[in-house]
């Protein structure tokens, strides 16, 4: 027999199995037609779905809330949050969802990634209930915004923190030219640290460390300041051509109906939440849970995003006239199909 018909059921075979392999898993999803972005979302999933979601807490709110296996797709978790994480792992194709605050999608953007934000959430009385205060070092004396001038002022650009500090300068009628930036990443406790070896004066710190930093370094004068200005944007974003898929857009609509439940669970379940997830999963104290929980305060999660698209406009104002970038219009970051869908499932729609 001629070695060529000896290779042709090979090649039939491996045929198939290419054939076999696209038309698996995900391969129905990338088959089917591309979903346009002005389409109505599907309100079906179909089954073979999956998404790979970075958003870790909202993960331990669905398990405490009994709501983590009613999903009717499958979900890969990924220990994945933050900018950085989140806009590495969409390029790397390694992630479906992320959870961010307000520059991530920017920054994204002006990379040459476009993405866009599915759902908003934000903080009741947000003044009172800041995400960051303005850590001040021992020694230093600033009472009021005024006082920042010729400051060492900790910076992270492309991070929550970074804009603020932004924002900062401008309500306070300052300029970059007005103080000192001190490039420095804004993770874990690099800022209380800063701060008490005097390597800034100021810096914007967040969650247990306003805490932490004012128990550590209070009597050596290290105190902190409110900012008095909003801080509280939380958002789920996607890369847009994730939305071209109908089984995911359909799923990813499905997603935000639950984590919006999940956060309103998070609120009226403060002493599960306390011990579910910052005792036990962040290995925290009570006492710390119990502050950060009442820091927080209730979730705002609207069905209308008008005011948070101009918050966010101001935003990319300040960003793009301090770094150079073009001036984005904040409405394109967003997907307006998804507006209304945490706002329903709050209140007992359609998810």
């Amino acid at each position: 027999m001629p070695a060529s018909a000896l290779l042709r059921p090979t090649l039939a075979l491996l045929l198939l199995a290419a054939l076999t392999g696209c038309a698996g898993g995900g391969g129905q999803q990338k088959a089917a037609a591309a979903l346009a972005a002005d389409a109505p979302l599907p309100t079906s999933v179909p089954k073979g779905t999956k998404l790979i979601i970075g958003d870790p807490p909202t993960k331990v709110a669905l398990q405490l809330s009994g709501e983590i296996d009613k999903f009717s797709f499958d979900v890969e978790w990924a220990n994945i949050s933050g900018g950085p994480q989140t806009s590495e792992a969409f390029r790397a194709d390694a992630l479906d969802v992320g959870a961010v605050a307000e520059i991530p999608a920017i920054h994204a953007t002006w990379t040459g990634l476009p993405v866009k934000i599915v759902a908003s959430k934000f903080r009741k009385d947000p003044l009172n209930h800041p995400t960051y205060e303005l850590g001040i070092a021992p020694g230093v004396s600033v009472k009021t915004l005024a006082d920042l001038r010729g400051k060492k002022i900790a910076y992270s650009p492309g991070q929550a923190q970074g804009a603020l500090v932004l924002k900062v300068l401008a309500q306070a009628g300052l300029t970059k030219d007005d103080v000192t930036l001190v490039e420095l990443p804004s993770t874990g406790d690099v800022y209380p640290n800063a701060l008490a070896s005097r390597q800034v004066d100021v810096a914007p710190i967040g969650g247990v460390n306003i805490r932490r930093y004012t128990a550590k370094f209070g009597e050596d004068g290290g105190t902190t300041i409110r900012h008095g200005l909003r801080d509280d944007p939380g958002h789920l974003y996607v890369r847009a051509v994730t939305l071209q898929d109908p089984a995911k857009a359909a799923a990813i609509r499905e997603y935000v109906a639950a984590w919006a439940r999940a956060a309103r669970w998070v609120y009226e379940h403060p002493e599960e939440w306390i011990g579910g997830y910052y005792v036990k999963d962040q290995g925290l104290s009570a006492a710390d849970g119990r502050y950060l929980a009442e820091l927080a305060g209730e979730p705002d999660i609207p069905a209308d995003w008008s005011d948070a698209i101009a918050r966010h406009q101001e935003t990319i104002d300040i960003l793009a006239k301090e770094t150079g970038n073009p001036v984005l219009k904040a409405q394109d970051l967003y997907d307006l199909r998804y507006q209304t869908v945490g706002a329903d499932a709050i209140k007992g729609g359609a998810s």
